[in-house]
């Protein structure tokens, strides 16, 4: 018998004891709070009941046969025979963001037969018609999530949970078939458990793995129709830091012009999908091309503040009373994604900060003139930008219609705040706070 036999043979044993592994620590979906608008990362409770309430009534396009359901207990495993070379930390291999882990998760979907059992198999091409949906009709969304290795050793996601609720959100805003949540999550954690050990060694703590869980529409007919066939995978990457450490003296960034809109209500400017962030590049590179980090995205004629580049947007300022306070846009209009990290940082700010009286957690429209008004009568305190790619980055500058809002750094690289909050959260990411929020994956030696 082959290894690859072997492996596959043996490792069906392994998947099942990752997925009752993965039921034992007991991370429900329903412990993450909902947010303070009454939503669960941007999806209502009734949506999310609607959403998740059985494949059959999700998947079937119509039909009331059930249907295969997502199954983390079906993973069949098969490792890889020629595993990758691990880039040497700081390496140029690490910076290109080319550089993926040994294995990856597929699973596919048709409309006819539902969920296939997913596998765990080998990091390699994918095999799609050139007429396939997502080619054509950008039919696809994705999430982007971290593994950290801990300082005390310990391999971890952060909020997991709120990931997999929002791609099932995206999927749904796309038409792509839905799934449980729960059972996305443990896919996701028997590939960190796997390669987790090999990429991320317990002698380099700090470091951590990008994820990228994906669902592409894969049927290949022609025509603008609701997907009958679909791809679901996730793979792991090597990725540099991208917060201060990488834009030292902070991020300077460029209001966006009148005729330049990322989002606008009743588009899908909250869902993760792909036609959201390829024809922002356009006004990105011309940012850049002008010295500028990012764009900051401004709406309407009022010219409401919005996201910077694909980051949340967060200004700490005195108001004209002199109250302190940290204030970002709200996702009511659906212009706004419900980043997990900007989730975090409010319910850090109002816990910590809030309940103390230090500051005022607001979230509210707010336009470019009342930033540019706060500069000119010295109230802006500090501004900076969360995601998991960017992390907390501070803003350095802002280029509004040719005048520049210089931002002081009060701590040298970064605002007082910024620093505190960034603080608190890589504490929690990386083991050296226990807080719920610290997801531990069971490694596999």
């Amino acid at each position: 018998m082959s290894p690859m036999a072997i492996a596959t043979t043996t490792s069906k044993l392994t998947a099942q004891g990752i997925a009752s592994s993965v039921d034992k620590t007991a991370h429900s979906l329903t412990t993450e709070p909902s947010h303070s608008n009454g939503t669960s990362n941007g999806i209502s409770t009734q949506d999310t009941d609607s959403l998740t309430n059985g494949a059959s009534k999700i998947i079937s396009n119509g039909t009331a046969n059930p249907l295969p359901e997502l199954s983390a207990a079906r993973l069949n495993i098969a490792l890889t025979s020629n595993p990758r070379t691990v880039p040497a930390a700081g390496s140029p291999e690490i910076a290109s963001q080319k550089v993926c882990t040994d294995h990856m998760i597929q699973a596919r979907w048709t409309v006819s037969n539902g969920w296939d059992a997913p596998s765990l198999q080998a990091y390699g091409p994918l095999s799609i018609m050139p007429t396939a949906s997502v080619l054509h009709y950008a039919t696809e969304c994705f999430e982007g999530m971290k593994l950290y290795r801990g300082y005390d050793g310990k391999l971890r996601l952060f909020r997991p949970t709120l990931n997999c609720n929002r791609m099932l959100m995206s999927t749904n805003r796309i038409a792509l078939p839905a799934f449980q949540p729960a059972e996305l999550l443990k896919l996701i954690v028997a590939l960190c458990a796997q390669d987790g050990a090999k990429w991320l060694p317990k002698d380099q703590p700090g470091a951590f793995l990008y994820i990228r869980p994906t669902m592409i529409a894969t049927d290949s007919a022609l025509g603008v129709q609701r997907p009958k066939e679909a791809l679901l995978y996730v793979i792991m990457t090597m990725f540099p830091a991208m917060d201060a450490s990488s834009t030292p003296g902070g991020m300077k960034l460029l209001a966006s012009r009148d005729d330049m809109v990322r989002a606008w209500p009743g588009g899908f400017g909250y869902a993760k999908v792909g036609a959201n962030y390829g024809p922002s590049l356009v006004a990105q590179g011309e940012a850049r091309a002008q010295g500028f980090d990012q764009i900051l995205w401004l709406f309407g004629e009022k010219c409401n503040v919005t996201e910077a580049g694909a980051s949340n947007f967060f200004v700490v300022w005195k108001t004209k009373e002199g109250k302190t306070q940290l204030v970002t846009a709200p996702l009511g209009e659906k212009i706004i994604l419900d980043g997990v990290t900007r989730r975090s940082v409010l319910e850090l700010a109002r816990t910590r900060l809030e309940k103390g009286g230090e500051l005022e957690v607001v979230e509210r429209k707010y336009d470019m003139f009342e930033l540019e008004e706060a500069y000119n009568e010295g109230r802006l305190i500090e501004c900076f930008v969360s995601g998991t790619a960017f992390f907390i980055a501070p803003i350095s500058l802002i280029n509004f219609r040719g005048k520049e809002l210089n931002i002081d750094m009060k701590e040298g690289d970064m605002g007082t705040y910024t620093k505190t909050i960034k603080t608190w959260l890589k504490n929690i990411m990386w083991g050296k706070e226990q807080h719920e929020w610290g997801y531990v994956v069971e490694e596999k030696a």
